[in-house]
């Protein structure tokens, strides 16, 4: 089920992006970008409607989604 960013916290909003800009292989360029860069340019994606946030009741998980697909 999707769910809207603005409707969760700043903290909870934040720990879903973290977890996911984290993720092992998602680090793809040459150079390294911050944290709290990616962390921001998720943010954007979600702001302009390009990412969604999805969450699975059965496995109690978040996961971020191109809504562009």
């Amino acid at each position: 089920m999707e769910i809207p960013y603005s409707e969760l916290s700043g903290d909870a909003l934040r720990a879903i992006i973290e977890e996911f800009v984290s993720r092992e292989g998602t680090e793809y360029g040459a150079v390294e970008i911050s944290l709290d860069t990616k962390v921001e340019q998720v943010r954007r994606q979600l702001e302009k409607g390009e990412v969604g946030i999805d969450f699975d009741p059965d496995s109690q998980t978040c996961h971020l989604f191109d809504k562009k697909v």
